[in-house]
């Protein structure tokens, strides 16, 4: 009989290049998104340091690849077995994270290129490609490719960090689109477009990090309002533009039901 002990060496499945392209096969999708979100990442350093390519063509080309990527995870979060055309499906639809940055792409493919538009697609992009490309090096092998391996732990490591400065671009965006709409650099209609993108940022299910955000934004805001030193007029400026973005926000009732 022959003998089914496994051998000495056999520590787990398969590794090596006939491993990934296995993986590759069973997961196409998952493999599709991570690299067209490396795509995203070199899209934005070709528009910040344009040696290879021109910087306009590169900032609308990770818009491009922003929109591909969160076509793919919608298609993924809601199949197309279940696309109706009901109210319940579109309140379900703008709920999903990708839905808020494949409307994100859609905004700015009309305005004049500027980085901190690419900021929150460059940051997202960069931590889902460092978590895949790990799933990516196991299929390898765990001792393949050490040094990107440490970079990838630097990124996931600072995950929080890169998750609040996403956020606090986001927010940051809107007054700087008001800007830009006044001086000609979009639509007059983008900051109002804009402003439904935040709000359904600040009542997200699955990233609280732009409502946590603007929390802080506020508490910050409000300590500053109280220094003594601070001159009168700009208290008062200060706190009217903290109850403004309050009266703003979505209703609470939102936020509690999208969590």
């Amino acid at each position: 009989m022959a003998d089914s002990t496994p051998q000495a060496g056999d520590t787990g499945p398969p590794k090596g290049i006939p491993a990934l392209k296995a993986h590759v096969i069973a997961n196409k999708v998952d493999v599709a998104l991570w690299g067209i979100r490396l795509l995203t990442v070199m899209f934005t350093i070709g528009y910040v340091i344009p040696i290879f390519n021109n910087p306009v063509s590169a900032f609308f080309k990770a818009l491009l690849a922003n929109a591909a990527t969160s076509a793919l995870r919608l298609h993924q979060r809601i199949p197309a077995r279940e696309i109706a055309l009901s109210r319940e499906f579109l309140n379900r639809f703008f709920l999903e994270d990708s839905a808020h940055y494949l409307f994100y792409s859609l905004i700015f493919m009309n305005v004049a290129p500027n980085l901190l538009i690419l900021t929150p697609i460059f940051l997202f992009a960069l931590l889902h490609a460092a978590s895949y490309s790990l799933t990516i090096l196991d299929t390898l092998g765990q001792n393949s490719m050490w040094v990107a391996r440490l970079l990838i732990s630097l990124v996931e490591f600072q995950s929080r960090n890169i998750l609040r400065v996403a956020a606090l671009a986001e927010i940051v965006l809107f007054p700087l689109v008001v800007l830009m709409a006044l001086l000609g650099y979009c639509g007059l209609m983008t900051p109002f477009v804009y402003y439904y993108f935040v709000t359904w940022r600040y009542a997200s299910r699955r990233n609280p990090y732009t409502r946590n955000t603007f929390r802080e934004l506020r508490v910050l805001a409000e300590r500053t309002a109280e220094r003594p030193a601070l001159p009168a007029p700009l208290r008062s400026a200060l706190l009217a533009a903290v109850q403004l973005v309050c009266r703003m926000a979505p209703p609470v009732e939102t936020v509690q039901q999208s969590v």
